[in-house]
């Protein structure tokens, strides 16, 4: 059995680009962009930088971001 290297970056950036055409796709079918919504409960930090994260994200893939 031989283990297989996976370049994570490379395979992250063709998921995004794929993404990309998607919500485009929609916005230009429905006549919106999609968007990312999220509910925190409580004050965990952890739990803001997190989203904080997600929403960042968001814009380069044409989502929404909170």
């Amino acid at each position: 059995m031989s283990a297989t290297i996976i370049d994570g970056k490379a395979v992250a950036a063709e998921i995004r680009e794929g993404l990309k055409c998607e919500v485009s796709s929609f916005a230009e079918t429905y006549g919106r962009v999609p968007g990312l919504a999220v509910v925190i409960v409580g004050e965990d930090p952890a739990s803001r930088t997190y989203v904080n994260n997600k929403k960042k994200g968001c814009g380069p893939d044409g989502f929404h971001g909170g």
